[in-house]
């Protein structure tokens, strides 16, 4: 019996081997197969899928399954063996495929595996489109014997044109020599980005760079605190210009200022969506609910088009699709170009910065200290909460004063705060992002205020 608990919004991620096994990456082989046809509108047996894996102890044998059920029912594989995330998806992209699976469990502790599933134009398959189908046609027993005929597994190290492509994004020729302390988290960032940082007048300070999926140093979430204090502490005594980290996979990045404070990660949108829209004038980008307005007051400053949206990496590359955007980027650390299959990358928004700072020739902490003084926000706090439907009602009511929207959750705005509270997929808990436009004490106290509501029984 396989746990249907595994099947995700965005993904299929589980505890290796007792909810995902060999067996249960067998059946999700097969079953994308036949999603992927149907998705696709094509015969099984024409499809074209590429599949990679990450630095995990139960990748190797978790991908061949995974292949291995893919072949069964007559797909041909490309196989790019152990890759960043991003390579996968740009693989999908560049070579025009029908599909791809990531096996990966992304930032989660090293008990976990999963994969990251993509049809054509690296579009990700999520809760709305094919990770429901799949979850029934795996969860409906054991598949039936196989039908594939000679379906074939090739294998390309993609490496060298995949960097190739990412460097095209910056000019690599403005890079002026900085100091950069690099925390890849014992994950994919240092075979994926390590080659193109060697060829720039860096001096780096490279921090469990090596893959290994035991994790010795620290999980590969630096969105959590204790993960990153490594790297605050290494970039003050370093005196480093900026520290990047990355999550397990490398299709995040996260940034560390000359100071050591952290950089959130609607900030770096604002300075990505800057330097992107010198480069394209007018460009649309797209900014996520939870969101500083400071996204927005770039864009529009810089004569783009700013557009909200859902969170999630699959309702970012649908609307990047849908709109054109140049760029879209989530607090969370995701950050998509649409030059890249709009697909979201951990390389791509290293390299901007580095140029940025280049070209710039201010610190990092200098490039951001506009925004901090204007811009005061919480960050993300969860509360659990039994019945989130009605405090999500209850809290409409408390503030229907404000413009009240419904994209994702519930987002209030007023003219100098506003906040998005949205229930999480997985867990009882209710998720608040908040931002005052007058000071850091307003903040608090509106964040207090909304808190006191969340949480009151």
């Amino acid at each position: 019996m396989v746990d249907p608990s595994i099947f995700k919004a965005y993904d299929v991620r589980g505890t290796y081997p007792d909810q995902m096994d060999e067996d249960v990456a067998y059946r999700i082989g097969r079953a994308f197969a036949r999603v992927l046809a149907d998705l696709e509108d094509r015969p099984v047996g024409e499809l074209h899928v590429a599949i990679a894996r990450d630095m995990r102890l139960s990748a190797p044998a978790m991908a061949a399954r995974y292949a291995e059920g893919l072949t069964d029912e007559g797909v041909d594989v490309l196989d790019i063996g152990m890759a960043g995330t991003e390579m996968l998806y740009w693989t999908v992209g560049s070579r025009g495929l029908d599909g791809g699976l990531m096996c990966t469990a992304s930032h989660n502790p090293k008990a976990y595996t999963g994969a990251k599933l993509v049809r054509s134009g690296a579009l990700a398959l999520s809760g709305d489109s094919g990770i429901g189908e799949l979850r029934d046609l795996v969860t409906s027993g054991e598949p039936e014997p196989a039908q594939g005929q000679g379906a074939a597994v090739r294998t390309e190290d993609v490496g060298d044109e995949f960097r190739a492509a990412a460097l095209r994004y910056i000019d690599a020729g403005s890079l002026r020599p900085l100091k950069v302390v690099l925390d890849g988290g014992n994950g994919m960032a240092g075979p994926m980005v390590g080659p193109l940082l060697d060829g720039f007048p860096i001096d780096q300070v490279q921090t469990y760079w090596k893959p290994d999926g035991e994790f010795p140093d620290h999980e590969p979430n630096p969105l959590l605190e204790e993960n990153r204090r490594f790297i605050i502490d290494k970039v003050r005594s370093e005196g480093a210009d900026v520290g990047i980290a990355w999550d397990g996979d490398a299709d995040r990045c996260f940034f560390i200022d000359e100071t050591g404070a952290f950089v959130d990660g609607d900030f770096l949108t604002a300075l990505l969506a800057e330097s992107l829209l010198r480069k394209e004038p007018g460009a649309t980008v797209l900014y996520d609910v939870r969101a500083s307005r400071a996204v927005r007051d770039i864009v529009g400053r810089h004569g783009g088009t700013a557009l909200v949206n859902r969170v999630g990496h699959a309702f970012f590359k649908s609307r990047m699709r849908e709109t054109g955007a140049i760029f879209g980027g989530e607090v969370s650390g995701h950050y998509y170009f649409r030059e890249f299959y709009n697909a979201d990358s951990g390389t791509l928004p290293a390299l901007l910065i580095l140029e940025l700072l280049s070209t710039e020739g201010k610190s990092l902490g200098e490039l951001l200290r506009p925004l901090r003084e204007s811009y005061f926000i919480s960050g993300e706090i969860n509360s659990e909460v039994d019945d989130q439907a009605a405090k999500m009602a209850e809290i409409e009511e408390r503030w229907s004063e404000g413009e009240i929207t419904k994209l994702d959750g519930v987002s209030v705005d007023f003219e100098d705060w506003h906040f998005n509270v949205r229930p999480s997929n997985t867990e009882p808990l209710l998720r608040l992002n908040l931002e005052s436009l007058v000071s850091a004490e307003h903040m608090a106290e509106k964040r207090d205020e909304v808190l006191g509501v969340i949480r009151s029984p």
